[in-house]
């Protein structure tokens, strides 16, 4: 008979389990040891619990200080875990290992596909039309459905003028039980204890940490969001946080669901005429493309990809804004509403993470990874294989290109026109210089000052730095954001 199964938290899936005999370990110092959201705290005790209780005679459901503690000398089982510590841990408790699982293609799938490509071939676009050539998926024949491999082109509408939200419904969100007002109790405690340090706002719980939690999220997503997730997958409304996001990375990376079956639901939507091709397509290139991809970088780059990443010389440390999570602080309205927004739930989509945390933190220059660990720490779907290539390559371009061809920034046009951020600001993204200067504007100009030397062989910056060169008022935009002190 095989040993019985030790699963970490992020493994908590029925592919994850066999049959057999399991051991789940709540371990206090893995949450003691970063400073994490509160939400994103109580939702990892929530779901092993709620996953013990489930289990019932199958599961050895330990509470220890450390893992080592209650795995020591013990005869055990993995699933290959997700983070080069979790392995690590791994090798040295000798446990048997078994191949990853999580994924729609296996490390050796993307092996065999990089084998001989140089770094700077490794591109998502690629990778993603390999594995939909491969397995088939939204394909007809030799040829993808609808002509085209991506409809990224076409999924760029700003938001509707002057409309609150899209109109959607609520998003699903859980009814919260016994367990969850148990961890509650139990994070008080260890917080009035001094053993765990927590930011950000609790409860009500919103996002799934049970199985049949994550299906009912996943139903949800397909009969009320999918339709318009394609069209509006780079619009923000300070009025409709979720607009059509689907939220399910976050059950995704609990590993409550399984990225085949959400792509499978997403794709029977197509066929059955719910759900345009446009959309379709987005949902399957963000798992089965970028998710895919960005799980196999965080292995194919190494271990110290994160320590050994700061091409553009950022050292700043992160302002006290982020660390405690407070908008209050922060007069530039779309800037504070996100941080908002962090605060509350935990979690905001892409936009948001990309295009003000994300572009603030890189024309700011703030050091890449301690930005890579707050977004781990701050948001509920944040775990250690997502983030590297996430936050250092493609949002600081802290890797040089590797993840990114060029740094991904911007003024505050681009804001203007995406979201219904700049309405109420005080701040005019037409600006660049004096009172009313945006400083994503004028930080756009200061940023590509700063960095010019450093990517002047990009041909991609070609056209931006031209731009910069033309501007009359340079040297004072740059003085000015240098010693911006209200932002």
């Amino acid at each position: 008979m095989s040993p019985p199964r030790f699963l970490f938290a992020d493994q908590l899936g029925p592919h994850y389990d066999d049959g057999g005999a399991i051991v789940l370990v709540e371990a206090t110092a893995v949450l003691g040891r970063r400073t994490y959201h509160r939400a994103k705290a109580h939702l990892i005790l929530s779901a092993l619990r709620h996953r013990a209780r489930e289990l019932g005679d199958r599961v050895e459901f330990l509470h220890a200080e450390h893992y080592r503690d209650a795995l020591a000398g013990r005869d055990l089982e993995v699933i290959n875990p997700t983070s080069w510590g979790a392995r690590a841990l791994v090798a040295e408790l000798g446990a048997s290992v078994l191949p990853s699982r999580g994924f729609v293609t296996s490390e050796q799938d993307f092996a065999s596909w990089a084998d001989g490509r140089p770094a700077s071939r490794l591109v998502m676009e690629q990778f993603y039309r390999h594995v939909r050539t491969n397995t088939g998926i939204l394909m007809r024949g030799p040829e993808p459905e609808g002509g085209r491999f991506n409809f990224d082109h076409d999924n760029r509408q700003p938001p509707p003028k002057h409309a609150v939200g899209l109109g959607l419904p609520d998003p699903w969100t859980p009814t919260e039980d016994d367990i969850d007002q148990e961890v509650r109790r139990d994070l008080d405690r260890l917080a009035s204890e001094g053993r765990v340090h927590l930011i950000g706002d609790d409860g009500p719980r919103r996002f799934a940490a049970t199985r049949a939690e994550a299906l009912a999220a996943l139903d949800d997503f397909i009969d009320t969001r999918l339709p318009d997730f394609g069209p509006f997958e780079d619009a923000s409304l300070t009025g409709d946080s979720t607009m059509a996001h689907s939220r399910l990375s976050v059950p995704l990376n609990l590993g409550l669901l399984h990225p085949q079956e959400v792509i499978d639901a997403v794709v029977a939507a197509y066929h059955g005429g719910r759900a345009p091709l446009a959309s379709a397509e987005a949902v399957v290139r963000q798992i089965m493309g970028w998710r895919d991809w960005v799980w196999h970088l965080y292995w194919h780059l190494g271990e110290t990809y994160v320590a050994d990443s700061n091409f553009l010389a950022a050292h700043k440390p992160l302002p006290r804004e982020f660390l405690e999570l407070d908008g209050s602080a922060v007069e530039a309205r779309c800037l504070s509403h996100v941080l908002d927004e962090v605060a509350r739930t935990g979690w905001t989509h892409h936009i948001p993470r990309l295009m003000i945390l994300g572009n603030w933190s890189l024309q700011r220059g703030y050091e890449p990874a301690a930005l890579s660990d707050w977004f781990i720490n701050a948001f509920v779907d944040g775990t250690p294989w997502v983030m590297p290539a996430n936050v250092i390559g493609m949002s600081q371009h802290a890797d040089g290109g590797m993840v990114a061809t060029k740094p991904y920034t911007s003024g505050g046009a681009y804001i203007s026109k995406m979201t219904d951020f700049c309405g109420s600001c005080r701040f005019n993204p037409k600006i660049r210089l004096g009172p009313q200067a945006c400083p994503f504007t004028a930080g756009y100009w200061a940023f590509l000052d700063r960095v010019e030397p450093r990517i002047r062989g990009n041909h991609r910056m070609s056209q931006p730095l031209a731009g910069l060169r033309r501007l009359v008022d340079r040297e004072a935009v740059v003085a000015q954001e240098r010693e911006r002190t209200d932002w």
